[in-house]
């Protein structure tokens, strides 16, 4: 697997999103899309010309086929997505808002294949990669799960490549608020950079501030700590600065799922392209806007010749 530029591992669902506005029981048609955090970002680096390997596992059945051939025309490298004979390829609905609002999903995920990844399924050229992006979700699905995700980031880190981690939080898929906090906060300590929801860091460090849940991070290794916004923009802190970009405005939110994903694309991308905290946080922002005007979860995310001049590759 030569010149990987990147390693993204997570679950990957068939998404089924309304096409009408309603209830989710009295919608008739759906249009089928795939979804997931962690494909998200990938999909969105590959579309930036990143040389991205996916680790997951799907189904033997028609929808593990329909998000494979999804996730290889996005130019992902899929040769490590294990095809399970024994469980299934999960999926969710999603209902359709035209107000601005979070749509409504229903989740069908529960023992599905890719919450049956393991340390087995982690093979050696992965480990070439030269930066690895992780979030909260794996860990959230299963044990062993979980045992891959802080084995990836503890041998990405011993090998000296950068890592970045999101924790995505997802409540209802841990056994208690308690142990939610304690494993994502040890997978956090051992990220270079570390990128929280403004609410996200209040629930897991306890403090209410970004300057604050940013220190928090600081002191137990990150190498900088982005805190989303939302609508406001993005805050970052090193050891020796800090700072705050303000957000992008947008006239009207189509959907709002994906926009953390857009933002962690922008600002990895931009990171691993050289470029100042200042600046990645200001393509994350501009990312983060333009996924929100577009329905699904990825659709949104740019190609590289779609980036804003301001946000374009110094290379480009």
């Amino acid at each position: 697997m030569p010149d990987l530029d990147i390693l993204c591992f997570g679950e990957t669902m068939a998404m089924f999103v309304a096409e009408e506005i309603g209830e989710l029981a009295e919608v008739k048609r759906f249009n089928k899309r795939i979804a997931g955090a962690d494909s998200n970002v990938a999909i969105g680096l590959s579309r930036l010309g990143f040389k991205v390997a996916w680790l997951s596992r799907v189904g033997d059945d028609s929808l593990g086929r329909f998000v494979l051939d999804s996730l290889t025309r996005e130019g992902l490298d899929c040769r490590h997505v294990q095809v399970d004979p024994a469980h299934p390829t999960g999926f969710q609905l999603k209902s359709r808002e035209t107000d601005g609002s979070d749509p409504k999903v229903e989740y069908f995920r529960r023992g599905s294949a890719a919450s049956h990844l393991s340390i087995a399924d982690l093979a050696p050229d992965l480990l070439k990669a030269r930066h690895l992006h992780a979030t909260g979700i794996p860990p959230a699905l299963s044990e062993s799960c979980r045992a891959l995700s802080r084995e990836l980031m503890e041998c990405m880190r011993s090998a000296g490549r950068s890592l970045s981690f999101d924790p995505n939080l997802r409540p209802s898929l841990w056994s208690s608020q308690a142990r939610m906090v304690s494993e994502i906060n040890a997978l956090a300590a051992l990220a270079h950079w570390v990128l929280p929801g403004l609410e996200e860091g209040r629930l897991l460090t306890g403090y209410e501030s970004p300057a604050d849940i940013a220190a928090f991070y600081l002191e137990r290794g990150a190498e900088a700590v982005v805190i989303k916004l939302g609508p406001e923009g993005a805050y970052y802190r090193t050891a020796e600065a800090e700072g705050r970009i303000n957000g992008v405005p947008v006239a009207q939110v189509v959907d709002t799922v994906g926009a953390g994903d857009a933002f962690a694309v922008g600002v990895v991308s931009a990171l691993l392209e050289g470029r100042s905290l200042p600046q990645a946080l200001k393509r994350g922002n501009a990312l983060g806007s333009r996924a929100v005007q577009h329905i699904g979860d990825m659709e949104g995310l740019p190609h590289r010749h779609e980036l804003p001049e301001e946000c374009q590759p110094q290379n480009a």
